[in-house]
């Protein structure tokens, strides 16, 4: 029976150490390499023994692609409120200005109404039937000013003030040394603005020969 068991021994540790047909047997490297992928692969196709090093890559792919998409969504976001703020600017002009077609033909009326009546002849302006009438066109006129300040059309009487390029148009020069250099010393026809917006510039006339005029004073700012 001694004998069997010590024939049996070494047969049954050579079972053991065996490997079963059909199965590789695997390194340890081959093992990991198993475990964690036969090829991991870098972004840009390089392969990666070590999966730390993998991790790594994928990572920093990552943060790439996040710094990316905030970097739209900043440009993304300033668009939108630079289209914002154009529409709201545009909804104004449009509030402020959307009369401006209307109101530029309007002062045809109101100069007609003025002519009116400055070319009453003075002997007759006692007339009272003449009078009822200038009265009746003056409070016309009156009340079309009225109407067109009430939306935002201002006039522009500019005698005596500094001629201003921007508001009002030269038509000739008046010799007048007595008044400083460029002072509007007689207005031909008044003018008209709608808020910022000029509907029809001051015609004027300029002095000439005087002095210059004397620059404004800059106000002393308020003290914190």
């Amino acid at each position: 029976m001694s004998e069997e068991n010590e024939h049996q021994k070494p047969e049954a540790e050579k079972v053991e150490t065996q490997t079963p047909e059909g199965i590789e047997t695997l390194s340890e490297e081959e093992l990991l390499a198993a475990i964690n992928g036969e090829e991991n692969e870098a972004p840009g196709g390089e392969g990666f023994a070590n999966p730390l090093e993998a991790l790594a890559a994928e990572n920093t792919r990552q943060e790439e692609e996040i710094k990316g998409l905030k970097d739209q969504l900043l440009r993304t976001a300033a668009e939108m409120e630079n289209l914002r703020r154009r529409t709201q600017k545009d909804v104004a002009d449009a509030r402020e200005f959307s009369i401006s077609k209307f109101a530029r033909d309007m002062l045809g009326v109101a100069d007609n109404l003025r002519r009116a009546l400055e070319h009453v002849p003075e002997e007759e302006k006692d007339n009272a039937g003449l009078k009822t009438l200038s009265e009746g066109v003056e409070m016309t006129e009156r009340e079309l000013l009225n109407a067109l300040e009430k939306n935002g059309v201002s006039k522009i009487d500019p005698e005596g003030e500094k001629f201003d390029p921007n508001f009002h148009q030269a038509m000739f020069e008046v010799p007048n040394p007595e008044v400083p250099n460029n002072t509007v010393a007689q207005v031909v026809q008044v003018g008209y603005v709608i808020g910022s917006r000029v509907l029809r510039p001051a015609m004027v006339g300029v002095a000439k020969g005087g002095p210059k005029a004397e620059p404004k004073p800059v106000e002393d700012e308020p003290e914190a």
